[in-house]
C-alpha cells in the first residue's frame, strides 16, 4: 500500500511502531521493521551509550528503515542526536515538539523528523518549522494524551497542514487503518498493539493484564505525574489517587532516588528534566520529580513485571485485543483486513 508515509520513510507498509520507553528495544523495532512497518525505539528511557548499542543492534538484525524517538527538552538530546547522524537512523521522531533549530539541523542531515502532537496548533507550528510529517494522538492513546477523541481530532489536524499526518490512538486493526486513510491521514502509529506481540520483551505477567482487561479497565489520571496519563487502572493508580500530598512527596523521592542510580543523572539533572516537563503546567514538586522519574513507575510493570508497583501506560484498544501474534503476523493480518475492507466499500450491491 503506496502511501505519503511509506514514500517519506522508506517502507513497505503505512504503519508506524510507537516509540515506547521500555517496550520498543531493538528486538521489537527490528521485528516491526522486517514486517515493513516503521519501527521505532524508544530512547527516553535509555542511557546515551545504550541508545548507541541498541541503533547498533538494530542495524545488525535488519537492513530495513527505522527511527529513534527522542525527549527534545532533554538536557542530553543534543548528544543524542549525534548518535542518530553517526549512526545514519532515517528518522527522528519526538513525543514533545523540538525546537525549529533542532528540525533544521536533523533536516539537513537528512533525517526525516517526525513529531507527536495533540492538538492542532501544535501541528500547525512544526509543520511551520519545516516537520516532515506528524503523529497526531488523540485522547484514546496510551500514555500521555489529550482530552480530544482521534476522529474529531485527526481531520481538524489533515485540513490545517500540508504534511502527510500519521494517526495515533485507537488503531489495531486493518479497519482502522482504512477509517485512517479515508479521513486523509497517510497511515497509523500504534503502541498497544504492538505491546502485546511475540517480540515485545514485556513481561509475560504484565501482557496477562493487559489482555485481561476490558475497555473499562482502562483510566486517566494525573496523579501518576500530574499530567493526564493512560494506563491500566490497578490498585497502584488507586493508592496514588488517594495519596495526600506528604505521602506523594515521599513516593516521589523514593522513586526518583532509584532512576537517578539506574540512569547515572545527577539530583539536579533529574530536577531540570523535571522542571522540563513543568514548563507551562500547574505541577507541584512532588509532581516534578514524578514526572522525571516516572520512567522508574513503568519499569517495574515493562521491565521487572510487577503490576503490583508499576504502571502500565495502555491506549483504550488494550480492551479489544485478545492475542499476541509476532510483529509479522500483525502487520499481514493488518494489511489483509484493510484489502478486505476497501473491497467491501466498492463492491456492487
Amino acid at each position: 500500500m503506496d502511501t505519503a508515509l511509506t514514500r517519506l520513510v522508506g517502507v513497505r507498509r503505512p504503519i508506524v511502531q510507537s516509540g515506547m520507553g521500555w517496550v520498543a528495544g531493538p528486538r521489537l523495532v527490528s521485528a516491526a521493521a522486517e514486517a515493513g512497518a516503521l519501527g521505532v525505539l524508544g530512547s527516553a528511557t535509555m542511557t546515551v551509550d545504550g541508545l548507541r548499542e541498541a541503533v547498533r543492534e538494530v542495524r545488525s538484525r535488519t537492513d530495513a528503515p527505522f527511527g529513534v524517538n527522542l525527549r527534545a527538552d532533554a538536557a542530553d538530546a543534543g548528544d543524542r542526536v549525534r548518535i542518530l547522524l553517526d549512526e545514519g537512523v532515517r528518522v527522528a521522531s519526538f513525543a514533545l515538539a523540538p525546537s525549529r533549530e533542532l528540525i533544521t539541523e536533523l533536516k539537513e542531515a537528512g533525517v526525516v523528523v517526525i513529531p507527536s502532537v495533540g492538538a492542532r496548533r501544535h501541528a500547525e507550528k512544526v509543520a511551520a518549522w519545516g516537520a516532515d510529517a506528524v503523529i497526531v494522538q488523540g485522547g484514546e492513546g496510551g500514555g500521555h494524551t489529550g482530552e480530544v477523541a482521534t476522529t474529531v481530532l485527526l481531520p481538524q489536524v489533515v485540513d490545517a497542514v500540508d504534511i502527510p499526518v500519521v494517526a495515533a490512538g485507537g488503531f489495531f486493526d486493518g479497519r482502522g487503518l482504512v477509517a485512517a486513510l479515508a479521513y486523509g491521514a497517510a497511515g497509523v502509529a500504534m503502541g498497544t498493539r504492538f505491546l502485546l506481540t511475540s517480540e515485545s520483551t514485556v513481561p509475560d505477567v504484565v501482557k496477562a493484564r493487559y489482555l485481561a482487561a476490558g475497555v473499562r479497565d482502562v483510566t486517566v489520571t494525573r496523579a501518576v505525574d500530574g499530567l493526564p496519563h493512560r494506563m491500566l487502572r490497578t490498585d497502584l493508580v488507586a493508592s496514588l489517587e488517594r495519596a495526600g500530598r506528604s505521602r506523594t512527596l515521599l513516593h516521589a523521592v523514593g522513586r526518583a532516588a532509584a532512576f537517578r542510580r539506574l540512569s547515572g543523572l545527577s539530583w539536579p539533572r533529574l530536577v531540570r528534566d523535571g522542571l522540563a516537563m513543568k514548563r507551562g503546567k500547574e505541577l507541584s514538586w512532588s509532581q516534578v520529580l514524578l514526572a522525571a522519574n516516572t520512567p522508574m513507575l513503568l519499569k517495574s510493570a515493562m521491565v521487572d513485571g510487577r503490576t503490583d508497583l508499576g504502571v502500565m501506560a495502555s491506549g483504550q484498544v488494550a480492551g479489544v485485543i485478545d492475542d499476541l501474534p509476532s510483529c509479522a503476523e500483525l502487520v499481514e493480518r493488518i494489511m489483509k483486513e484493510a484489502e478486505e475492507t476497501l473491497e467491501g466499500l466498492t463492491a456492487s450491491p
